[in-house]
């Protein structure tokens, strides 16, 4: 169980490190760091399937063109998701960016709702009231819906549904998703380069070896995250889930100086509230049973 936490917990730390890589890359457009990951993320899991030699299941898959339709669709929510999260950190919002991620669970559990079927309990309902209070805070002190957190937790939440209902785990279905996206993804790098605006071809050797690591940067975290997935329970597992969003907001307020204080600070004091009442909730109904 130990080791479960430590491997869920370097998950959710990379994926809240995640901005620090991505702005290392100083002057690659968002779609071209977007293309990158895709098509080096699949050579980096090709690679981990060769080592295990763990074949069989995509014969079989690719036979099946009900499960290829689901893929597709969940491929491009996921790469829908990562645009825009990478759009978010270029353009200095990477705060806007840890929201999305801090109200995602309760997005999955409406989503739940809607789709499949499942029963709220009053304290679930209550959280889910008070984070939408919050959010209409700071649609309220902004002028505008918070667009970027909730287009991210949206496009998450619809990739979970997704792959909650599809029958591959977490290795077998981030390769099949990349692999559906990986000839787009090369014909599109393909006609960068054509046009001398790529910098995977045309930019600094240290630039170049940024763009590469975008294959393993994505893949290790979710290998990690299966990995310590299995072997803690959810309610630990819920909560080790806040590590990569806190991370993005310090990182946000302390190193790169956005703006956080206020009333940006007093709606997100009433989303972390609805957190913690979701939170001790399920703890609280846990410990009964």
């Amino acid at each position: 169980m130990r080791q479960g936490a430590i491997q869920a917990a370097l998950a959710y730390l990379i994926w809240g490190l995640l901005p620090i890589y991505l702005k290392s890359l100083h002057g690659v457009a968002p779609l071209e760091i977007l293309l990158c990951r895709m098509v080096w993320a699949l050579f980096f899991l090709l690679g981990v399937l060769l080592l295990r030699r763990h074949w069989t299941w995509l014969g079989r898959a690719l036979r099946q063109p009900r499960l290829i339709g689901i893929f597709m669709l969940s491929a491009l929510l996921l790469s829908s998701n990562w645009f825009l999260y990478i759009w978010a950190v270029t353009h200095n919002q990477v705060i806007d960016a840890s929201l999305g991620y801090f109200i995602n669970p309760l997005v999955s559990v409406l989503l739940g709702v809607l789709f499949l079927h499942e029963r709220l309990r009053a304290g679930q309902w209550a959280a889910i009231a008070v984070a939408a209070a919050g959010v209409v805070w700071l649609t309220v002190q902004a002028g505008h819906l918070p667009w970027i957190a909730l287009g991210l937790a949206g496009s998450f939440g619809v990739y979970g549904l997704l792959r909650k209902t599809a029958p591959l785990g977490a290795l077998e279905g981030l390769t099949l998703e990349t692999l559906v996206l990986f000839p787009f993804a090369l014909i599109w790098l393909g006609v960068l380069a054509s046009r001398g605006e790529s910098a995977l071809i045309g930019g600094e050797a240290s630039l170049q070896g940024l763009l590469v690591l975008a294959g393993p940067i994505t893949a290790i975290p979710l290998l990690l995250f299966a990995a310590g997935a299995r072997k803690i329970p959810l309610s630990l597992l819920g909560l080790l889930q806040y590590i990569g969003p806190t991370v993005q907001l310090l990182l946000g307020a302390l190193l790169w100086h956005e703006p956080f204080s206020g009333p940006r600070l007093l709606g997100f004091g009433v989303i972390w509230l609805a957190l913690l009442l979701y939170t001790a909730e399920g703890f609280y109904v846990a410990r009964k049973a």
